[in-house]
């Protein structure tokens, strides 16, 4: 009886330890969730760059899930897999947009020199409707139509930000820096100009009897509107 009871206590110690799960077996698991993490990953960004191409040429009401999983080789429900609807799939693409842009934003801010910080600025706008124009056309399709999909995100990301540029020029001002201009239309000013060269680089180029802007285009257009803000500024 001694030897069945103590067998037992055995059992049931050995039963207990089993119930948490063991420290070796916890790291393979961890490794296993982290291979499809990155595989979703890509997944998810070849998806949204599609989406983006086809959201720019064909706006949203032109575009669907089957349009882009075609043009994928995916299943319609292979992307659902991802985005449970259009609507999530465009503010995909809108954030991801949004987030290339205000990455470049606090270019002012970090600056001390008005002019440097200008250029720079200017240079870095310019840059993004160089290398993502698609991007830029799906933006600028949702601001024309009155920002029904996208308004709020935009309140909340895009004005603090405007604000605090707003600032940094006011501060400036205050220095003795630069001229006091409103600041606030200055910045719609840049925004206008370096987006056009995304939305509007087809017509620029055939203006210039080419097939596409070129990176000397683009240098150009980054001196000229330089200079003609700091004008604007100069004291």
């Amino acid at each position: 009886m001694r030897a069945v009871k103590k067998s037992s206590a055995n059992r049931s110690t050995v039963s207990n330890r089993g119930s948490r799960p063991p420290t070796k077996t916890a790291l393979p698991d961890r490794a296993r969730t982290r291979a499809p993490r990155a595989s979703r990953l890509e997944k998810e960004a070849l998806i949204v760059a599609e989406a983006e191409q086809q959201f720019a040429r064909f706006g949203f009401e032109g575009v669907s899930l089957d349009t882009i999983a075609a043009e994928l080789g995916m299943s319609r429900q292979n992307i659902l897999y991802y985005y449970s609807s259009k609507e999530e799939l465009y503010t995909a693409v809108l954030d991801s947009v949004l987030a290339n842009w205000l990455g470049n934003m606090d270019t002012l801010a970090r600056e001390n020199d008005p002019r440097t910080a200008i250029e720079k600025y200017v240079h870095a706008k310019l840059r993004f409707s160089q290398e993502r124009p698609s991007g830029s056309a799906v933006f600028t399709r949702e601001i024309m139509a009155g920002a029904p999909r996208y308004g709020e995100q935009l309140a909340q990301n895009v004005v603090p930000m405007l604000r605090a540029d707003v600032r940094t020029f006011e501060r400036w001002a205050r220095m003795g820096l630069i001229a006091r201009v409103d600041f606030t239309h200055l910045m719609f000013v840049i925004w206008s100009s370096t987006q056009a060269y995304a939305d509007l680089g087809t017509q620029f180029a055939m203006y210039l009897d080419k097939r596409a802007l070129s990176d000397a285009d683009f240098e150009a257009a980054r001196a000229l509107l330089t200079e003609l803000v700091w004008t604007s500024l100069r004291k």
